[in-house]
């Protein structure tokens, strides 16, 4: 069965946390953390590298012990250093690792405190008030785990998008080629792009769907078949993501897509309509009466409504059926669209990628700037530089300069708001910078007033020009900080700051709502990847469908434009 790198790096992030919780060497679990972070990034699949014959020991943070072990997993599907790890942790603990705020360190100090060993134990004692009384945590960090523990219990299980897709692409090309099947898409959230997806929903048109199915839940990714029908099928695939595949006649392809992409709320608006009309829809067509009408595509479903083609990414009915009536859809942003990505990490912190090798992905992608933004010397955890080591990055950077040809690398950082708003450099270093993106990374505990006004005050400071990913979330592992988005929107208008979008999968911060408050109240957001290797550039595609989603157009967003007109906006009075 083929093997991906998240696949491995799953595996050895498992490890590590294990080894941790056993109080292992951590130089040994900083092997295994880099290298999954290492397979994350990479931009070949190491299972189809080892079929060509590479040497895997050669890739970085990977050395023979690691590329044994990766083989090991590419030829067997496990990994038995895990196995044997895992019969000396309790199997629980695992899940209580997970849970955001614990980590393997606290997870072991509950476990040899209180004799913690599952997620039902955790709550219990968050519940009893006992884990307060263990040393370093306190009735705060308490209420912290047991909010987690509740959300942990309650939440559907959803998967970022930027995982969905790893399994999906090579999925839909498989149904593509299926005997009996025409045309197949996607649909549902993930064609939405929404920031997580529940399961897959695959509509195909074929002529044959019994052959159609056979084939699908014979892929070689499938775990378990939930259901099989005629036309239809559920399936779990080895991820545990839920995929499933409806096939239709080739003349209900356009209905059914439309259906199954949705949203709900947007299709049952779309059939009001269709009633005033005098039309009846649903997956399988448009009706009048009992007369099928033209609809083999999308395009033929809106027309009938007395619509243009409104875009998966706003089918939320918030608005875009009664824009669309008007005439007045907006002219999204795109990714040709972008001149340069404004958020980006080099070897110098805890990037992979050096700073030529990050200056030369972004030519090939056709950029006229990019802005390089090591962390800074309070993230000493992601190797923040120093003052001295930022200003040798600066002459680094016009040394570089000097070599490029249509690319310009502007001096900038990542800049730590520190609690009290203030920044992590001193004034007369920012003087020196293009560019200073100011993030919150630690304290995102304060309440809603305190953390708004801790940003604010860091935006008085008139060399920041983006304050970066403003909540501060990880999907899936860290919830929004409590922040006043219609604030931070209204104090960055009126100093000239701009708010990003931050295109990481795992964070896509902002979300499209705050994207649209922004749009709507006139700020303009910048799209960056925050990438910490080359292949994290091509990242801007989620921050793309992201900002789609909250409605933005080329001129709602900074990096669209030219290098002179960026450096004008940047300015401030």
């Amino acid at each position: 069965m083929p093997v991906h790198n998240r696949d491995i790096a799953q595996t050895f992030d498992q490890l590590a946390d294990l080894l941790e919780i056993a109080d292992a060497n951590p130089f040994r679990v900083r092997a295994y953390r880099n290298a999954a972070r290492s397979l994350r990034a990479s931009g070949r699949n190491v299972a189809d590298m080892l079929a060509e014959g590479c040497d895997l020991s050669e890739l970085p943070d990977i050395g023979e012990d690691l590329a044994a072990k990766i083989t090991e997993i590419v030829e067997t599907g496990h990994l038995t250093l895990l196995e044997e790890v895992a019969q000396e942790v309790p199997r629980g603990l695992a899940d209580v690792v997970a849970l955001p705020g614990i980590g393997p360190k606290r997870a072991r100090s509950l476990h040899e405190a209180l004799g913690i060993t599952s997620l039902d134990d955790l709550q219990r004692a968050a519940e009893d008030g006992r884990i307060a009384r263990v040393k370093g945590f306190g009735a705060k960090t308490q209420r912290r785990i047991l909010d987690a523990v509740t959300r942990g219990k309650t939440r559907e299980r959803r998967f970022r998008l930027d995982v969905a897709e790893d399994y999906a692409a090579p999925l839909l090309e498989y149904i593509r080629d299926l005997e009996g099947v025409e045309k197949a898409e996607i649909a549902g959230s993930y064609r939405r792009r929404k920031d997580t997806v529940g399961d897959l929903d695959i509509v195909a048109a074929g002529s044959d769907g019994a052959k159609g199915i056979e084939g699908f839940i014979a892929y070689d990714e499938v775990a378990r078949v939930v259901s099989r029908g005629e036309t239809r099928s559920t399936v779990i695939l080895r991820s545990g993501l839920q995929v499933d595949l409806r096939i239709v006649a080739p003349e209900s392809f356009g209905a059914a897509l439309h259906y199954f992409t949705g949203s709900k709320a947007h299709s049952i608006a779309c059939r009001h309509r269709a009633n005033g009309k005098g039309l009846k829809m649903n997956e399988y067509g448009l009706f009048r009466g009992d007369k099928r009408q033209t609809a083999n595509s999308e395009t033929e479903i809106y027309d009938a409504l007395g619509l243009p083609w409104i875009a998966p990414v706003l089918r939320e009915d918030r608005g875009e059926i009664e824009a669309a009536d008007a005439g007045a859809l907006p002219d999204l942003v795109r990714l040709e669209d972008i001149r340069g990505d404004l958020h980006m990490h080099t070897t110098a912190s805890d990037g992979r990628n050096s700073l030529r090798e990050m200056a030369q992905a972004a030519q090939e992608r056709g950029y006229e700037y990019i802005a390089i933004t090591d962390h800074s010397r309070s993230q000493t955890v992601a190797g923040g530089l120093s003052v001295e080591d930022l200003e040798a990055q600066l002459d680094d950077i016009d040394a570089l300069n000097n070599t490029l040809e249509g690319l310009c690398v502007l001096k900038s950082s990542e800049v730590d708001i520190l609690k009290d708003g203030t920044l992590d450099y001193p004034d007369d270093l920012l003087a020196k910078l293009d560019l200073v993106v100011a993030s919150v990374h630690a304290g995102l505990d304060l309440d809603e007033d305190a953390q708004t006004e801790r940003i604010i005050r860091a935006m008085d400071n008139p060399h920041v020009g983006i304050i970066g990913h403003p909540t501060g979330r990880l999907i899936n592992a860290r919830p929004a900080a409590a922040v006043d988005l219609e604030r931070l929107i209204e104090a960055a208008l009126e100093r000239g700051c701009f708010l990003e979008v931050n295109a990481s999968p795992q964070r896509l911060d902002l979300d499209d709502v705050a994207c649209r408050l922004a749009r709507d109240a006139g700020l303009a957001l910048s799209i960056g990847t925050d990438a910490h290797a080359v292949s994290g550039l091509d990242d801007m595609r989620f921050g793309i469908g992201q900002a789609q989603r909250g409605w933005l157009g080329p001129d709602d967003v900074l990096n669209t434009r030219g290098l002179n007109d960026l450096r004008d906006l940047l300015k401030r009075a």
